[in-house]
């Protein structure tokens, strides 16, 4: 047996249904089931209707058995090997090296996970969480967690506040409905795959801004790339953030105002960071929708604008951190 390796990985909050740990492992759902009927082994958690969950840590387990089984050992062996290593102590399991846990998935047309979207919005506004329950685990199983939160997710959410500005759907369903996604977003935030050894990206609304459904996208998709991450959420009084900022020392903030009167607040970080405006350091950046609907705006701020879109902004993100090294 190799020498197991000195990194602990792993969450064990259930994220995943029986048909991606499947992808994700390579090992088959029916195999899954007979191994857990004769070997109770992996013990999945089960959503309200019984469907099978999986956290992060089954399935780093999993690729442990799976691994072990390839070079020769039993299934009964290699499980019950397993059990002992957890027991004395000596297994670290180790994520697979990616940038997102569900690399290798074969790339999905649009239109599939757009039905989806759809699918999930309307069973929302219908309070109807058990099916949006099923929705997300089906749609999760043809795409990875990064195309659900950029198809289905995000899009979701900015229809359900759309639908609540137009008076479609009362606010407590509003609430209900976004409160749901924001739940799904801080747990892949919380969760993944061992965060790299570097400084902080902070993320933060300005003063005032109450609307964070783009800042927790763009958190859980950071985190899913390995960044490790800061959120602070919704109106940050810029003197907290700049004493966060010095005590912390991240190495980027993100900030995030969607109208008019938040990024005007905004626009007065420099008078409240001034060492930070003038170093440089930790850069400092903004997005939101105003900035994408009123350009003029981005003229106004100071640091660097993210870019229109989410994966503008990733890009951005880390094109900025490689340049500091």
């Amino acid at each position: 047996m190799p020498p197991l390796p000195d990194v602990v990985a792993g969450n064990n909050e259930p994220l995943y249904n029986i048909g991606v740990v499947a992808r994700m492992t390579g090992v088959s759902m029916a195999t899954l089931r007979a191994w857990e009927r004769r070997y109770q082994f992996p013990e999945s958690s089960r959503t309200s209707g019984g469907h099978r969950l999986y956290s992060e840590k089954d399935v780093l387990r999993l690729r442990w058995v799976r691994d072990r089984i390839e070079e020769g050992m039993q299934t009964a062996q290699a499980i019950n090997a397993l059990r002992h290593q957890e027991q004395s102590g000596n297994l670290a399991l180790v994520e697979e090296q990616s940038s997102d846990i569900a690399e290798g998935y074969t790339e999905r047309p649009s239109a599939h996970l757009s039905n989806y979207q759809d699918q999930v919005f309307q069973a929302l506004v219908g309070r109807d969480l058990a099916t949006a329950d099923c929705l997300l685990g089906d749609a999760l199983a043809l795409s990875t967690p990064d195309q659900l939160i950029l198809e289905v997710i995000s899009p979701a959410m900015a229809r359900i506040g759309a639908a609540w500005e137009n008076g479609l759907v009362s606010i407590a369903t509003e609430h209900l409905a976004t409160n749901y996604l924001r739940q799904r977003l801080l747990m892949w935030m919380v969760s993944g795959p061992p965060p790299r050894p570097v400084s902080p990206i902070v993320l933060a609304c300005a003063p005032e801004e109450w609307h964070e459904g783009s800042l927790l996208v763009m958190g859980a998709l950071l985190r899913r790339r390995r960044w490790p991450i800061i959120y602070l959420g919704q109106s940050v009084p810029l003197a907290d953030l700049a004493a966060f900022a010095r005590d912390i020392h991240p190495a980027l903030m993100a900030l995030v105002a969607m109208t008019d009167a938040t990024a005007a607040r905004l626009l007065d970080w420099p008078h409240f960071m001034p060492d930070i405006a003038q170093s440089g350091r930790p850069i400092v950046t903004y997005g939101g929708r105003i900035f994408e609907r009123q350009p003029e705006w981005r003229l106004k701020m100071a640091g660097f604008y993210l870019g229109d879109h989410f994966t503008e902004g990733l890009q951005n993100i880390e094109r900025l951190l490689q340049q500091v090294g």
